[in-house]
């Protein structure tokens, strides 16, 4: 299938910068329907929970704990936060959505021996998101890797995989700190997640997305509306912006602070804590500006562990809401579909016991 890239650039060659393929038109959701989206004016009045990282691994208690109480209200109130003094080089940050650009400047033909192949190939290119079921496709192509606990990724261009790799162990360190953080502001102490969900031996994956410029913006879609898989995802995006989250049925765009990470959580966060913190909404729209690139890392348990409501957080007052799954078993069927808000969330219905 041709990629979006090229389709883009094929717009521009033929003189025909204000169309695209009827196949790209995208079809509204329920959620994209019954939604309004908020300007940049609205949008600055609505206050984006910010957290701090310098605070919240601090040796000093109060501040510390002050900072886990704000950790934990934005993973209820909104499952989803900007995240700062993270740590993290700017000049990591800078190589690694280089080396990204540079590996969809490579040519077609190299890129087309990650095509295809089973959803849980170790590295896989594509476009849309499941161009085999949609009715439309999607204004995106994407680079999946799994990086942890073994490592993958493309050899080409050069450096690329040891840039990726060296992010994606910093990207692995931040968000242990998060889980610590957020077991302690679950009442238990800060090891707990990493110890039920064996975070040491969980399944990371990293997902390029590559949005090009699109002559039609109001026409097409990046990623429609969608909750993540695993219990966490950080995002590093280059300077174009288009992630909208919902939030009482208004879409927010986000405009994230310099030199931070948009962080949200995942549906198995929601599922480990019986509901308490739950995923979140969001999309990503497109621009005719410019290409905008993210960089995804999504955080879970390993791929055999079967994920249901946390022991410790059910009782009388509060039984499971959710059955347990196998988190490679969520994963298939989330990818064998459209995506479509929380609809995998459905799977995993409400204990009727």
């Amino acid at each position: 299938m041709l990629s979006v890239k090229k389709v883009a650039e094929s717009c521009v060659s033929s003189s025909k910068l204000e169309r695209i393929p009827s196949k790209y038109m995208y079809l509204k959701n329920k959620s994209d329907e019954d939604s309004v989206i908020l300007c940049d004016e609205e949008a600055q009045n609505i206050t984006i929970p910010t957290i701090d990282f310098s605070h919240l691994i601090s040796s000093n208690p109060t501040q510390r704990s002050k900072e886990i109480q704000q950790l934990g209200r934005a993973c209820t109130d909104w499952g989803f936060f900007m995240l700062i003094n993270h740590g993290v080089p700017e000049t990591l940050r800078e190589e690694v959505l280089r080396a990204c650009k540079g590996f969809y400047d490579l040519p077609e033909e190299y890129k087309k021996q990650y095509e295809g192949g089973d959803i849980f190939a170790p590295i896989k290119c594509g476009t849309s998101f499941n161009a085999n079921v949609e009715k439309t496709f999607l204004w995106r192509d994407y680079l999946k890797c799994h990086v942890h606990p073994h490592f993958h990724a493309p050899s080409n261009p050069q450096g690329f995989s040891e840039t990726t790799e060296a992010y994606c162990k910093k990207s692995r360190e931040v968000i242990g700190e998060l889980l610590k953080g957020i077991s302690i502001s679950l009442g238990e102490e800060e090891n707990y997640i990493h110890k039920v969900m064996n975070i040491e031996s969980g399944f990371q994956m990293m997902v390029v997305n590559f949005y090009p410029r699109c002559p039609m913006p109001d026409q097409a879609m990046g990623l429609p509306p969608h909750s993540d898989h695993g219990l966490l995802t950080l995002l590093l995006q280059n300077e174009l912006e288009g992630l909208q989250l919902l939030r009482n049925d208004m879409w927010i765009p986000i405009h994230p602070l310099p030199n931070s990470f948009i962080v949200n959580t995942g549906d198995h966060m929601e599922i480990l804590t019986n509901g308490k913190y739950k995923s979140n909404i969001h999309r990503a729209i497109v621009n005719k500006n410019a290409t905008r690139i993210t960089i995804g890392t999504a955080h879970g348990p390993p791929l055999d562990a079967v994920v249901g409501p946390a022991t410790e957080l059910i009782g009388e007052d509060n039984p499971p809401a959710y059955h347990a799954i196998k988190y490679k078993d969520y994963m298939r069927l989330q990818q064998s579909k459209e995506l479509d808000g929380k609809s995998c969330l459905g799977h995993v219905p409400l204990n009727s016991n």
